[in-house]
């Protein structure tokens, strides 16, 4: 009998949801490049969480949530890049209802 794999498990910090680590999108802020997103998931810094859906994605970025989790300031021009981002990665989460 194998041992079932364990599966990391991450927040979205807009919505709450728990959900594993790949369905989700990770931010992260590094000195030298500000905030970015990081698709390997590896990149050193501190991150922050998003599920891949435009909802989470205003949500997390509206106000400072996500510069409060990051502990840094947004620039405009980096904070429209991450909603410009946001919108080519949504897809729909038919058990986003289900589990309200």
């Amino acid at each position: 009998m194998v041992p079932a794999r364990h599966v990391p498990q991450r927040t979205c910090i807009a919505c709450g949801r728990v959900r594993p680590k790949r369905e989700l999108a990770r931010l992260v802020h590094t000195p030298e490049s500000g905030v970015e997103i990081d698709t390997t998931g590896k990149r050193a810094g501190r991150g922050a969480y998003l599920c891949k859906a435009i909802e989470c994605w205003h949500n997390g970025l509206k106000g400072h949530r996500l510069e409060h989790t990051l502990r840094t300031r947004l620039s405009l021009e980096n904070r429209e890049k991450l909603i410009k981002y946001g919108k080519t990665i949504e897809k729909p989460d038919s058990n986003q209802d289900n589990q309200a």
